[in-house]
């Protein structure tokens, strides 16, 4: 059970922490010179924001094509987990899935797509005006 004074004193440091975040953001500027409030951290690219689905596109980036053990094994996940979070990118046009047969085992690859790629560079654009907005304060 938390105590009253250190319940209020978790509840200042909450404010604190969204009051800075909320700073960020409207401290925060693109490349144009638009405000902040036009481009804050909540308005991040939610679809490659999250963890997993960052890392694929990620990897995808540096190399032509990956395979879904390959993903696997460089994001330590599992297969069903993969599986979800890259059907989401492949969805949204983010990567390509090609799906062939070795003989009977199968093999699945995935790709960047040009979309997937301009998502990532406005990704990591953002994140930069982020960082460079935090780190000048």
């Amino acid at each position: 059970m938390v105590k009253g004074s250190a319940l209020k004193s978790n509840q200042r440091k909450a404010g604190a922490r969204g009051s800075a975040l909320r700073a960020v953001g409207r401290a925060a500027s693109t490349e144009s010179g638009a405000p902040a409030s036009e481009k804050s951290a909540a308005e991040l690219d939610r679809l490659i924001h999250e963890r997993l689905r960052l890392g694929i596109v990620s990897a995808l980036a540096g190399n032509e094509s990956l395979t879904f053990n390959e993903l696997k094994e460089i994001l330590q996940t599992t297969d069903g987990n993969l599986s979800v979070h890259a059907r989401k990118l492949e969805d949204a046009g983010y990567i390509t899935c090609d799906k062939v047969f070795d003989g009977r085992t199968p093999k699945t690859s995935f790709r960047l797509t040009d979309d997937g790629r301009r998502a990532l560079g406005r990704y990591l654009d953002h994140m930069e005006s982020i960082i460079r907005t935090a780190r000048e304060r």
